[in-house]
């Protein structure tokens, strides 16, 4: 288990770079799937926009609290993925991930999956899931981000 302090949402997001360029390398047979977990506000979502930007998506990054599940194609060189698709759970049972045929998707081994409120389907998620728990730290803007 490692933790982490940033003091701001820049060395958050820089974190996550630095986490999924060590994560990039790995050839799995199946989808990497990274789980966030945390309150409200302790910088899932600003982790998300970090490790998104890393792989040259350019569309604006929100978490998909109300479509639950967004797709982005990825056409570059630096990774061997090809999708990515950034879930939120907060409103959902996961009877509804299941119906959008969640499996499938984590049986791609050129997907990464990132999974926000990602304790809330912990039962649907594959047993190599990398957990990060976000805390909110000493001061307004200061994260603590623990990798399990």
């Amino acid at each position: 288990m490692r933790r982490h302090t940033t003091r701001k949402a820049l060395e958050t997001q820089r974190f996550a770079r630095i986490l999924f360029s060590s994560l990039r390398r790995r050839k799995l047979s199946h989808a990497l799937v990274v789980a966030l977990q945390g309150e409200l506000g302790a910088g899932k979502t600003t982790f998300v926009q970090g490790l998104l930007r890393s792989l040259g998506v350019k569309q604006n990054i929100l978490s998909p609290t109300f479509v639950i599940m967004k797709r982005f194609s990825l056409r570059n060189r630096k990774t061997h993925f090809r999708n990515v698709y950034h879930i939120d759970a907060y409103r959902i049972h996961p009877r509804d991930l299941v119906a959008l045929n969640i499996h499938t998707i984590f049986e791609d081994p050129n997907t990464l999956v990132v999974v926000e409120w990602a304790e809330r389907i912990k039962k649907l998620l594959p047993p190599e899931t990398i957990w990060l728990q976000f805390k909110h730290g000493k001061s307004e803007e200061e994260r603590v981000i623990i990798v399990e």
